[in-house]
């Protein structure tokens, strides 16, 4: 069973609220749909009823078990006002800003998610990017001992030898251009977390560049030494069982055979990666959708890191698949970890 099914069989013995800021796109619904029908949780669209409503009946979807919410006649409108109101960088707007800006989809959706009204947020499938990370970024914030905010993208393959039973974790490929050292490390941290809270395996966590161990004397090769120290502090700190390693080169990071010829035999990340770390934006946007698209392999993102809660901001290319991947991701981090892996019982069992 593949990464998706064995989360959507996670979701059906602990199901979550999913809030969609694009209530009435084809794929939202279609991916909604699924939600009820394989009993995940319960759907939250954000979006004009007769608009959701219409283009379901030409989708022919059922849209019971599905909740639609017009803001401005939400019953919660001013809740979510008062809200909006108590959070600093909203504190200066006048009455009708705070009315006009509480009603934007991406606003509404995203005081929900803080209000506890819903576990995880799906938004991008009609919008911008900067729009729905820029909703999240102001309302939600990040968690506690976390300075950067990043994205992640798993990877699920056919070849299983690859990653966790064919899964590869990937950051930061959607918001941070060029991140400093420290800003890697953080990425580090979220992404081995999540990779291990989902999969309950040990993250093996590979920096990447165009050096194997390379001469530190270049900035990008020493931003992403410095970042692999860093990293590996970072994870000791807080007790997060991870093997961290870089600079590395793909070949190395993933190939056991090209690992051994490059010397890394030192390496408890080499040749078995299942965390991948770019160094820029550039390398993990170009990475990440050219494995996309010659391989076929199945893309689910972007998850957003660093964040108090679940939330995710999908590409405006994604499928109904797509999307129910990304929910079914973000749905399983609102869950515990010991909820998730049947621990719940048992303390003494983690």
């Amino acid at each position: 069973m593949n990464l998706i099914e064995t989360l959507i069989c996670k979701l059906q013995a602990h199901p979550k609220r999913f809030v969609f800021t694009d209530g009435n796109d084809p794929r939202v619904l279609q991916a909604a749909r699924q939600i009820v029908t394989r009993t995940m949780g319960a759907p939250v669209l954000i979006g004009n009823r007769t608009s959701i409503k219409v283009m379901a009946a030409k989708l022919d979807i059922n849209t019971k078990g599905i909740r639609i919410i017009e803001p401005e006649r939400s019953s919660d409108i001013n809740q979510m006002r008062n809200l909006l109101r108590s959070i600093p960088r909203f504190a200066g707007l006048s009455d009708e800003e705070i009315e006009a800006k509480s009603v934007e989809p991406c606003v509404f959706a995203t005081l929900l998610l803080k209000s506890n009204r819903a576990d995880a947020l799906v938004s991008g499938a009609t919008t911008k990017a900067s729009n729905a990370l820029r909703a999240l970024f102001q309302v939600i914030g990040t968690q506690t001992g976390v300075k950067t905010a990043s994205s992640l993208l798993v990877i699920d393959m056919e070849e299983k030898e690859v990653g966790i039973h064919g899964a590869l974790f990937m950051s930061d490929c959607g918001v941070i251009p060029d991140p400093d050292a420290e800003q890697l490390a953080d990425i580090v941290i979220t992404t081995a977390s999540l990779a291990y809270h989902l999969t309950n395996e040990r993250p093996k966590v590979a920096l990447l560049s165009f050096s194997t161990y390379g001469n530190p004397r270049h900035p990008s090769v020493a931003k992403v030494q410095t970042a692999t120290a860093l990293a590996r502090k970072k994870a000791k700190k807080i007790g997060l069982e991870a093997d961290i390693d870089g600079d590395l080169q793909i070949d190395a990071a993933l190939d056991r055979a090209t690992a051994r010829l490059k010397k890394t035999e030192s390496s408890l990340v080499a040749g078995d990666a299942n965390v991948l770390i770019f160094p820029d934006l550039n390398s993990g946007n170009i990475a990440t959708k050219l494995i996309h698209l010659l391989s076929g392999a199945n893309k689910y993102g972007q998850i957003i890191m660093g964040l108090n809660k679940p939330a995710v901001e999908i590409s405006r290319g994604a499928t109904a698949h797509d999307i129910l991947g990304a929910a079914a991701i973000s749905g399983c981090q609102a869950i515990d970890h010991r909820l998730l892996f049947g621990m719940g019982e048992n303390p003494d069992a983690f």
